[in-house]
């Protein structure tokens, strides 16, 4: 097993060790599981230091080949680009956060939590790293199972409710993803090899079309796209604190990724017919996520908005195709994670302080807890973008990607994702100015502790990354440089052979008139 499975692998290793130890044994499960994340966190590293981000490189790097049903073409195939590393890294980074941050907040049958969230690490590494059709969709598939016992056994009042939501949104359109691959099967090659049928797909444009719209249905649902989202801020509001982070961080990505992955390279011509309509809805979800969450009186589900808006960034920036928004939407990925994650493990604080999530309950908070307030302001500046944070690199280059496409009618988008931008601020800062400043007029909130050692420790990951991804963004763009590159020139090929003119500063001619990301620049 090389470097990548192990890292893939190491943490179900865990789960199944944790089987093994006493139920009554909280503390050892707490730790077992601490362990094994950083350990696997810590390999994570090779992973990233051992990435080529050079031109000369290989697509796929740290690739694993086994056969695993030969007779029907299915087989272990793994491998990295630098958009899977990047969301791997992400994923290695946020769940012993996530581990460290449950320590008193699940008392509750803690071996089968931990159990659930090592699976989860798995399932979602897994994802990122498959390069065999029916692979991905076994690890896709494989994170409903931990993710709704999270929110099913651990979540709030109403968490059945959410939890089945959940399910059968994600599943339903799912098995139109398992179709859409069965067809690619049978149709080229008989190989479930994402390379290869990458490579040898053969289909009209009548068929692409539907293809694109399987694939992207299901990935749209796991964005989640407007009109898509309405199972997310259920599913937020009433998961555990452990299973908003994970939810908001990486699986979402999973949707994002799909799309840039798989969708758009294996169906570009169908991609450039229904990115105006992508545009449309991300749009629309950006303005709608924020005009939501400016009305919402919990804070968790103020949070689950606003993930809606923030992912609609993302999907605007794949619309745009162009090699600025390629790069944005991987950037904000990432900022995504890290700004939203640290939002839901802070409204979790608040939470075990006061046991309440209404927007009322607090005020004038800054006195009595200025850390855990001084905290919250940072990743609030992060999440609407402010310069020197990580939030401003890639809504940037999303806007500007936007604005420099040849999508129809962009400049009206990138002035509309815009405005979602002054609206993010809007609701975000209000936010901050009613539960930490004003008139203290809670008799509860006089004696509330402030930040404990170990809710540093669990905070200080996120707030370095926001800073230093928002101070030196290039090491986090190079290695997602030869991905985007490639997408491009694939989208390029494209519409050349449908005979779509190009022009100088777009999409169409990002790699032949200047290189995307030229070496030694962040953008």
């Amino acid at each position: 097993m090389n470097l990548l499975g192990v890292v893939t692998f190491l943490p179900l290793a865990g789960a199944l060790l944790a089987a093994l130890l006493p139920r009554g044994e909280a503390r050892q499960h707490r730790a077992l599981a601490l362990a094994v994340t950083l350990a696997t966190f810590l390999l994570s590293l090779l992973l990233w230091f051992g990435f080529d981000a050079g031109p000369a490189a290989p697509e796929f790097q740290f690739e694993a080949r086994h056969p695993w049903m030969p007779g029907l073409g299915i087989g272990y195939h793994v491998g990295l680009d630098g958009v899977a590393l990047l969301l791997v890294m992400l994923t290695t980074v946020l769940t012993p956060v996530v581990v460290l941050s449950t320590w008193r907040a699940v008392q509750d049958r803690v071996k089968e939590f931990m159990i659930a969230l090592l699976v989860l690490e798995t399932a979602m590494i897994g994802t990122f790293a498959a390069l065999d059709l029916v692979l991905f969709y076994v690890f896709w598939e494989l994170i409903l199972i931990p993710m709704y016992l999270l929110i099913g056994i651990w979540g709030s009042q109403n968490r059945l409710y959410a939890t089945v939501k959940f399910f059968v949104y994600t599943f339903a359109a799912s098995v139109l993803m398992l179709v859409a691959i069965l067809f690619v099967y049978f149709h080229d090659g008989a190989t479930f090899d994402y390379v290869d049928a990458r490579a040898a797909l053969q289909v009209t444009p009548d068929q692409a079309r539907w293809l694109f719209l399987a694939f992207g249905l299901a990935f749209a649902v796991k964005v989640p796209m407007f009109p898509l989202h309405t199972w997310l801020p259920d599913a937020h509001t009433e998961a555990p604190t452990a299973g908003s982070v994970i939810l908001a961080g990486v699986l979402l990505k999973m949707g994002t990724f799909g799309f840039f992955r798989y969708a758009l390279p294996l169906f570009p011509a169908a991609a450039l017919e229904f990115r105006p309509a992508i545009a449309v809805l991300a749009t629309i979800g950006i303005l709608y996520g924020a005009l939501m969450s400016f009305v919402q009186t919990d804070m968790k589900r103020l949070v689950a908005y606003s993930s809606v808006s923030h992912l609609g960034f993302v999907m605007l920036g794949l619309a745009a195709l162009s090699a600025e928004g390629l790069t944005g939407s991987v950037y904000q990925m990432l900022n995504h994670g890290i700004s939203t994650g640290a939002l839901f493990l802070l409204v979790g604080m608040l939470y075990e302080r006061r046991h309440t999530r209404a927007v009322a309950e607090y005020g004038g908070l800054a006195k009595q807890v200025p850390l855990l307030a001084t905290a919250f302001v940072v990743v609030t500046l992060s999440s609407i973008g402010l310069p020197g944070t990580n939030g401003f690199v890639g809504e940037f280059l999303i806007l500007s990607g936007t604005f420099l496409s040849r999508l129809a009618h962009s400049t009206v988008f990138a002035t509309l994702a815009a405005l979602g931008v002054v609206l993010g601020a809007v609701y975000m800062l209000t936010l901050v100015e009613k539960v930490f400043y004003g008139a203290l007029h809670k008799a509860e909130n006089r004696h509330l502790p402030d930040l404990s050692l170990r809710e540093g420790l669990v905070l200080a990951p996120m707030i370095a990354l926001i800073v230093v991804m928002g101070l030196l963004p290039a090491p986090f763009l190079a290695p997602a440089r030869p991905a985007v590159n490639r997408l491009v020139a694939r989208f390029q090929q494209a519409e050349a052979r449908v005979g779509a003119p190009t022009a100088v500063g777009t999409v169409e001619a990002a790699v032949a008139a200047r290189p995307a990301l030229p070496t030694g620049r962040s953008f």
